[in-house]
Order: C-alpha cells, then structure tokens, then sequence
C-alpha cells in the first residue's frame, strides 16, 4: 500500500501541517492503523479505502482515533484529486462527522465542515497556570478556545502540557487579534497525544466562528502560529456550515512493506 507525505495548508514543503495519507483496497484492523500511525509519530495519519458513492475517511492521532480532522483531510483530497481522479475537481469523504466534500478551487482545496456551537464560560485559573497567561475570555464547543489580549501572547507563551490534561474540550485553543490576518493561533492537544498541533482545521471551525462573530464579517483570513506556520481561508456558511480552504504539497510517496 502507498503511503503520501503531504504537508497541508502550505505551498511550501516542511511548512504547514504534515499528514500521512495511506489509500487501500481494504481495511485492515484498527490495531494496525492505530500502530502505523505511532510509526508515523505525525498528528494525524489518513486512512481511506475506495467506497460505491466516494471514499471512506478515517483519521488517527499516535494516540487515538478522532472524529474530524482538517488537515488531513486537505491533504487527503489533495492525494485523491492529483493521483487517482486527477480528471474531477471534487471529492466526497464519508466519515465519523459525516459526508465531507472538498473542492478544488485552483491551488486551493475548499473543505466544507460542520461548526459547533460555541457557549462562553469563565475563565479560571487553571485555566491561566495552563497556558502560563490568563485569558481574557474562554469559549467551549468540541474544543476550548481562549483568547487573550495580543498575538505577541499568543505567539510566546509555553503552556504546561499536563496542567492541559485538567481543563476543559478535546484541543486547548489560544487565539488573539492579528495584525496582518484576522486572527492568529495555536492549538495545543496532549489529550490527543499532541503537544502542539502545527495548522490544525478542525480548530478553526470554532476559532473561525468565534473571530466572525466578533468582527461582524463572514470570511475570516487566519493564521496558526505554530513554529511551522500555516494559513487557512474561513467562510461561513448556512447551516452550521463552514468553509475552510488552504494549499498543499506533496513531501514524499512511500510503499508499506509491514503486513497490517
């Protein structure tokens, strides 16, 4: 089986977030995907097999299986639409969070995701020994997003990975204001067996919500902060449904030679 090296929301190699991409005729057992991805040591590895209507998607951290990945799936429908149906301009995911159809749209790649609603709730201090600077505001979806008063905070601080295991959501998000974008960010994810996540999607499908709402506009420009960098292009839609859109490139093609 082939296995692609793609590094997601960039257009330049060894920047943005790197994804494996692993296309089967069949699945093999959850055990093996769970142990190439710990190979894989990568934040997510991308499994996806062949289906009647479409492709079956399915992503695993070195730690678990997760129910909804942005940057692996930009570089999964990368592989799919320049590799196997390099004649269509659209690919259609069936996964844990649902069909997810990606466009291609140029040089980008327009996922469209489902949001979450997002509910305010207070600040602490453990939220504050966390990430080593206290939020000036805290929302909770899937994730937690907290925001704090300037992107130099967001950029500098070293949060304390196991004082993150004790709050609240999936992913502990930090975002601020941008200068140059409408919002930077990091994502940090020990429950996920991740410290920092370098461009992370599925985030921004609350931080994205979060920073439209607060500036009153539809399409929110971002930047994720991480020490490889990335930029995501975020619009909202009807529904409960966003837009998020970025570039990729490919890194490397591999051939799996273990049995799984």
């Amino acid at each position: 089986m082939k296995q692609y090296l793609v590094d997601a929301f960039t257009n330049q190699p060894f920047s943005g977030n790197p994804a494996a991409v692993c296309v089967m005729d069949h699945w093999p057992s959850e055990e093996s995907m769970m142990k190439l991805a710990m190979e894989n040591n990568l934040s997510e590895t991308a499994f996806i097999v062949k289906e009647t209507e479409g492709y079956h998607l399915r992503w695993f951290t070195p730690g678990t299986e997760v129910e909804l990945c942005g940057h692996a799936t930009l570089a999964s429908s990368y592989v799919i639409l320049n590799y196997y149906e390099n004649d269509s301009r659209e690919v259609t995911f069936h996964t844990l969070s649902g069909a997810l159809t990606v466009h291609r749209n140029g040089d980008l790649y327009e996922m469209d995701f489902p949001t979450y609603e997002l509910r305010e709730i207070p600040v602490t201090d453990a939220m504050e020994n966390a990430f080593g600077v206290r939020p000036v505001k805290a929302v909770l979806g899937l994730d937690l997003v907290c925001v704090f008063e300037s992107e130099d905070v967001v950029r500098t601080m070293k949060p304390n990975q196991e004082l993150l295991l004790g709050i609240e959501g999936r992913i502990q998000n930090a975002t601020a204001l941008g200068t140059d974008v409408d919002c930077v960010s990091r994502s940090f994810c020990p429950k996920l067996s991740i410290a920092e996540d370098p461009v992370c999607g599925s985030a921004h499908c609350q931080i994205a919500v979060y920073w439209a709402d607060q500036l009153k506009k539809k399409e929110i420009f971002a930047y994720q902060a991480s020490k490889r960098g990335g930029y995501l292009h975020c619009t909202l839609q009807k529904e409960n449904r966003i837009t998020i859109s970025g570039e990729a490139t490919l890194v490397a093609i591999s051939e799996i030679v273990a049995p799984l």
